[in-house]
């Protein structure tokens, strides 16, 4: 039978089955499945599987295998040292920051981008409360995101703005939010699905054992049609399998200046003849957008 992951803890996964119906919670049959041989965890919310129910054990059963994913939004966990897949199967990831308290941080954004982007999935940046104010070097960064391509929207949770838009947006997707602690993503989820606060609480009383329990993601059902993926809150976004001479590739504002450089294998770092530093020189690449790329090199040059 076919299923979709709500969530999984302690080697325990909650299977929804297709077309509806109770959940069953259920475990790998054989504890490791083909596919996820290295990674830190086998299986994430969104992903489809094949399981099969257990006749002597009602509300229970095994995993068979997981259906190839159409995307994913991954990290690289630094403490057990592997990829860590916080949602699958996406129509769009939210990447929820705020302006002042917590103040901005771009560069986890620049990471999002670069993550979302390895693993196909879309990205809206969503600038939360906006009732602080956002001042002139936020709105910069944000303007140069918008002109990049990518899709930023506002929205205040303190005072309602945006959040309809919000709604009507991810109306039936299948979307996951992402941001660090304090941005407010725990709120804004709260006022468009209140359910998932509430699940997450539940799960977390039942399935956290001791002081060292894994972090986890949650798929819930959004009462307005699709359904929302909540992520654990993360201080750093760590990227992982991502060659010297690749990250560039990541960076849109560079491919104009491919082929260009004195250079066939420039790093676009200290290299003479260097059309990326010439463009950088001439305020055609934003500046901090170019620190971001500096600091993510040394981060894969020192492994």
């Amino acid at each position: 039978m076919k299923g979709t992951v709500l969530f999984g803890m302690n080697n325990i996964f909650k299977i929804e089955p297709e077309g509806g119906g109770e959940p069953l919670e259920c475990r790998i049959k054989g504890k490791i499945l083909k596919d996820s041989i290295g990674a830190y965890n086998p299986l994430a919310p969104g992903d489809f599987v094949e399981y099969e129910a257990d006749e002597n054990h009602p509300g229970k059963g095994m995993i068979l295998s997981r259906h190839d994913r159409m995307n994913y939004f991954s990290r690289w966990n630094k403490k057990r040292k592997a990829p860590q897949t916080l949602a699958a199967n996406l129509d769009l990831l939210i990447c929820v920051t705020s302006p002042q308290l917590p103040p901005f941080r771009p560069r986890f954004i620049d990471r999002a981008l670069i993550s979302a982007e390895r693993g196909g999935v879309p990205v809206m940046i969503l600038m939360n409360k906006t009732d602080q104010g956002i001042d002139e070097a936020v709105k910069d960064r944000l303007d140069n995101f918008s002109g990049l391509g990518f899709e930023v929207k506002f929205c205040s949770a303190k005072s309602g703005e945006g959040i309809k838009e919000l709604e009507d947006r991810i109306r039936d997707h299948q979307v996951a939010f992402i941001g660090q602690s304090g941005v407010g993503k725990s709120t804004i989820l709260n006022m468009i699905e209140p359910q998932v606060n509430q699940r997450t609480a539940e799960i977390s009383s039942k399935y956290s054992r001791g002081k060292h329990t894994t972090c986890y993601s949650i798929l819930v059902d959004n009462s307005a049609g699709g359904t929302i993926i909540d992520t654990p809150g993360v201080r750093e976004l760590l990227l992982y399998d991502i060659e010297e001479m690749e990250l560039q590739e990541y960076f849109p504002e560079m491919e104009p200046y491919f082929g260009q450089c004195s250079f066939n294998s420039c790093t676009h770092v200290h290299e003479p003849g260097c059309a990326v530093l010439a463009a950088l020189d001439e305020n055609k690449i934003h500046y901090d957008r170019y620190e971001s790329y500096l600091r993510i090199m040394e981060e894969l040059k020192n492994g």
